[in-house]
């Protein structure tokens, strides 16, 4: 009797641990990253102005949907919706944590409506996010809202109190760009259709379940606000909305095929699920519970951009403007300065079809515009198509991909300003500004440099898979410019002037948005060489000397300072920004990876859920740069050099973490040892691994990972 009573309770135990990790959605909350730093503490200076969060939107959205449906609590600021604000203007169906989108805001209301002033006050006691869900109560109104959404479709829920009329405010002349034009109209009983034109034009065809009595609008100051109108019901208002960036008539395709005849609460379950199965490809042991709410929290943010831009019927509108259909899901450009990092190989390692597409994606808007595109700085569409293909994902024309990507090398006007120079100079020379200051807007000449040498070197990795032996090395001659703005007289990066000499009144603390350095300082830009980490250490003296070096990266005090996105600081290092996101693994290279462990467990720990609400990051996400660096670290393995087939080894946060490849069901395990910071030793299949690193093919073998610390 005693075992079946032991057999019973040890069967219940492992179900209940399973069910855990079969819902991870339980761990995940949207609302994380949405909240603005205001200590002095967590920014690293004393705030004149909005620190930025991680500046995320707490809405519904399935995985790299077209569709993302969020509060919005003010136009042009981030993702639209900021914690602390305490109105809501409306429920925009775009979104990515930039300073654009926010497009189609809608609103439900009641009573007289002001064309200047319809915002809802609302608290975030009666307010609740989970993936692909989120209810608000608007006080002003009286009606709890609630929004769920497929890949194309949004879907509204408005209860209101009895006997209140029914409106909804469809303010089409805001979003977070400029809005060029738009028009709605009424369609029948149940549906209004229209289009809103900003940076993009997006197509709307929604159906209610109340009658539509009419669409008018007011007026007031030159704005036109459309209302809609409906009939009075007892039962909640209900609007299904289709999306399309092509046309109307898709638009309602969209929504006929994904949503129409769906009721709320089975869209709402069908996107839960979709979470679910994307999240439980990774299920973690042990650990703390706040730290499985940020690891799935983070790997969920991780999957909400690059998004959706072609319907369910194929067709998708191209950067010419045509309207074109060629047989793969069209997504929007990744971001690429920042989630080449460590996102986009993520998003390869669980989908793997959808960064076929985005390649693409890019591949079909290069061809248009002569070159790779890019996003924001540098090139390193190359570091992610390289890294991609060398990975094993190739479903896509590698050929095109990489003509292009020769091209931003070598041909001026395109991808890569001051190409020319690069290639002939060696470096890109900075401008001789007298009095720079931190707005200071010139080439950001040691930045590209360095960035330029890292993207030739993933280029380089192309050709040489590619057999194309002449350009790999001409391109790898190059990837050691790097070195030529070393200056070894004060251990810097630095900028150089066109005749060879150092840029004058050097301070190696002070911060740029746009001079030598972008978004950053001669301290956080100095140790990026992730293509040769050796050659970068053997600059200085000594390991001894690179080591000292490296030390005060992290323990110099940051002076105060106050920039464009630089904030969460330890010493001179900047968490809160991308540039020095590979610097904590420098000590790997001088033989005190333990150091290294020490940053990397401060970092996880200090700069994730900060602030008084426990919601922000210290910087900006950047369509999940910042949450992909959780995901990875907190698994014990890193993307150093993105564009090579491997990653470095570091201690995880959990005691084991199993990891499900792809759509393959294939899968390794990571497995820790003790509780140390220092490795000694890492096993692979019961074979000891040499050095810190493991290669991509390896862990695709499925075998066990185990990590030894003491």
């Amino acid at each position: 009797m005693k075992a079946i009573i032991l057999f019973v309770l040890t069967f219940l135990l492992a179900n209940c641990q399973l069910q855990a990790q079969q819902v991870p959605t339980n761990y995940v909350n949207p609302l994380l990253g949405t909240a603005t730093l205001t200590d002095a503490k967590d920014a690293g200076y004393t705030p004149t102005r909005r620190v930025w969060g991680a500046e995320v939107f707490p809405g519904s959205s399935v995985p790299n949907a077209m569709v993302q449906l969020t509060p919005v609590t003010q136009f042009h600021s981030g993702s639209g919706y900021q914690y602390e604000d305490k109105v809501i203007y409306g429920f925009s169906h775009t979104s990515k944590g930039h300073w654009n989108l926010c497009y189609i805001p809608l609103l439900p209301a009641t009573g007289t409506i002001d064309a200047n002033d319809y915002k809802s006050a609302f608290d975030h006691k009666n307010e609740s996010a989970h993936p692909g869900y989120y209810q608000v109560y608007l006080e002003r109104y009286g009606v709890n809202a609630e929004l769920t959404s497929t890949l194309r479709c949004a879907f509204h829920k408005y209860t209101f109190k009895p006997g209140e009329s029914k409106k909804l405010i469809a303010d089409l002349s805001m979003s977070n760009e400029r809005v060029k034009s738009w028009n709605i109209s009424q369609e029948g009983l149940n549906a209004f259709t229209g289009f809103q034109q900003a940076g993009e034009k997006m197509y709307f065809y929604a159906v209610t379940n109340h009658s539509i009595k009419n669409i008018d609008s007011v007026k007031n100051d030159n704005k036109i606000v459309p209302v809609v109108h409906f009939a009075d019901a007892d039962k909640p208002l209900e609007i299904r909305i289709g999306f399309s960036f092509v046309s109307i008539k898709n638009a309602k395709e969209n929504l006929e095929k994904e949503m129409l005849n769906k009721s709320f609460d089975q869209v709402r379950k069908e996107a839960t699920d979709t979470w679910n199965q994307l999240l439980s490809k990774i299920t973690v042991t042990g650990g703390t519970e706040r730290q499985k709410g940020l690891f799935y929290s983070c790997l969920y943010r991780s999957f909400l951009w690059p998004a959706l831009r072609s319907d369910i019927n194929g067709e998708f509108t191209d950067i010419s403007g045509q309207v074109v259909n060629k047989g793969f899901d069209y997504y929007t450009e990744p971001s690429l300065w920042d989630d080449y990092r460590n996102k986009l190989v993520l998003l390869g390692l669980l989908s793997p079809k959808v960064t076929n597409n985005v390649i693409k994606s890019l591949i079909d808007k290069g061809e248009k515009k002569g070159f790779m595109p890019t996003f924001f700085h540098g090139d390193h569409a190359s570091a992610f198509i390289a890294g991609s293909y060398l990975r094993g994902l190739r479903d896509y024309d590698v050929k095109k991909a990489y003509d292009l990507l020769l091209r931003n090398a070598t041909v001026e006007g395109g991808t890569r300003p001051y190409i020319t120079e690069f290639n002939t100079k060696g470096y890109i020379a900075e401008l001789d500004v007298q009095n720079p200051v931190t707005t200071t807007v010139t080439k950001a000449a040691v930045t590209k440099t360095l960035e330029y040498a890292y993207d030739d070197y993933a280029v380089a990795l192309l050709a040489k898979e590619l057999k194309d032996t002449a350009n790999y090395r001409i391109l790898m001659s190059k990837t050691g410019n790097y070195k030529n703005v070393f200056d070894p007289s004060t251990g810097f990066m630095r900028g150089r002037l066109a005749d060879g000499t150092w840029v004058k009144n050097f301070k190696p603390d002070y911060p740029y948005f746009e001079y030598m350095y972008r978004e950053a300082n001669a301290w956080q830009s100095t140790f990026f060489a992730p293509h040769d980490p050796q050659g970068l250490v053997a600059l200085y003296k000594s390991k001894n000397a690179f080591e000292q070096k490296l030390d005060s990266l992290f323990t110099i005090p940051w002076k105060g300072y106050e920039a464009e996105n630089i904030s969460g600081f330890i010493g001179q290092y900047c968490q809160g920004n991308q540039p020095d996101h590979s610097t904590p693994f420098m000590y790997y290279f001088v033989g005190k990876q333990e150091k290294s462990q020490v940053i990397l467990d401060s970092i996880m720990n200090r700069f994730y859920g900060m602030g008084k609400d426990k919601l922000a990051y210290a910087g900006m996400d950047d369509a999940g740069e910042m949450s992909s660096w959780y995901v990875f670290n907190a698994m014990g393995f890193y993307t150093f050099s993105p564009a090579d087939p491997q990653y470095i080894v570091s201690v995880p946060l959990f005691d084991k973490v199993n990891f499900k490849l792809g759509e393959t069901g294939k899968s390794f395990t990571i497995i820790k040892k003790n509780t140390g910071k220092k490795i000694t030793s890492i096993t692979y299949g019961g074979k000891k691994l040499n050095g810190y690193f493991i290669t991509d093919a390896a862990l695709k073998e499925g075998k066990q990972l185990v990590i030894n610390t003491q």
